[in-house]
């Protein structure tokens, strides 16, 4: 499905009914990632999967800036534009920055918020110079060169090795994406404000995943985020590293399904 939303002309993909849940992806990929989620939960809900700002089929505007909270502002104008409002809300990595951009700035249009392999603080020094230099290096190679620089982080060793179908889907998701909106959104994560004083604010129900061999957003960091949230849950995915979702989805659904069912089913 497609619409013109907050200067945008924004693709997403929708199955099913019920609650809606809202799946926001991860950089620098795009709403295909959530493939196995799409089919498993629109038996049961409504599942909206949005290509973000400046990726896969969403344009972006030209020398803007892709801000967490502009990207926020894009998924409340897809809200109004179903005529919801509330929806769980779902964020992995740069997904996760933008469910927390959402909550600071909209907090009546979130039913619960679901943070997948991602953190509440700003970039330090040392990632946000790596951020900028990835935007020159796209800027003179393309998007071959972000490819090789995240596949092997993105990934638990085992996956990386044995999981050649998903490793291999992921570059092309990586390598199809417009490099205006990976720049776009690298400037973006570079300069999104820490969140961690919004966790202990957050009052909706709050489920944290992280993959066992996330590499780039640990599991001890990330049951620390979770309990500075008042009602917070907490989910190890084994097998898996940044990408549980697609690395274990068996596991990923069942702990995001156990989730919905004791916070969100009547």
């Amino acid at each position: 499905m497609k619409a013109s939303l907050n200067g945008i002309e924004m693709f997403w993909m929708e199955e099913g009914r019920g609650t809606p849940l809202v799946l926001l992806h991860g950089f620098p990929l795009s709403c295909a990632m959530w493939g196995p989620q799409l089919v498993h939960f629109s038996r049961n809900y409504r599942v909206i999967a949005p290509d973000l700002r400046g990726f896969g089929k969403t344009s972006l505007q030209p020398d803007q800036i892709s801000t967490m909270e502009l990207i926020a502002d894009d998924i409340v104008a897809l809200l109004d534009h179903l005529k919801l409002e509330r929806a769980v809300i779902v964020g992995l990595s740069m997904g996760g920055y933008i469910a927390l951009a959402l909550y600071r700035k909209y907090p009546e249009r979130v039913q619960a918020l679901v943070l997948c392999d991602t953190k509440a603080e700003a970039d330090n020094e040392e990632a946000r110079a790596g951020r900028y230099n990835l935007i020159e290096e796209v800027r003179e190679k393309g998007n071959s060169v972000v490819a090789e620089a995240m596949l092997p982080r993105l990934f638990a060793p085992n996956t990386y090795r044995h999981q050649q179908e998903t490793v291999a889907q992921v570059a092309g998701l990586i390598e199809r994406n417009n490099p205006a909106g990976i720049i776009a959104a690298s400037a973006g994560l570079a300069e999104r404000p820490d969140s961690s004083g919004l966790l202990p604010e957050i009052k909706v129900p709050a489920l944290v995943i992280v993959g066992k061999d996330d590499a780039v957003t640990p599991p001890e960091g990330a049951r620390q985020m979770a309990q500075q949230i008042p009602d917070w849950q907490f989910s190890i995915i084994p097998n898996a590293g940044h990408l549980s979702n697609l690395e274990n989805s068996n596991f990923f659904n069942q702990a995001l399904e156990s989730f919905l069912r004791s916070t969100c089913d009547d």
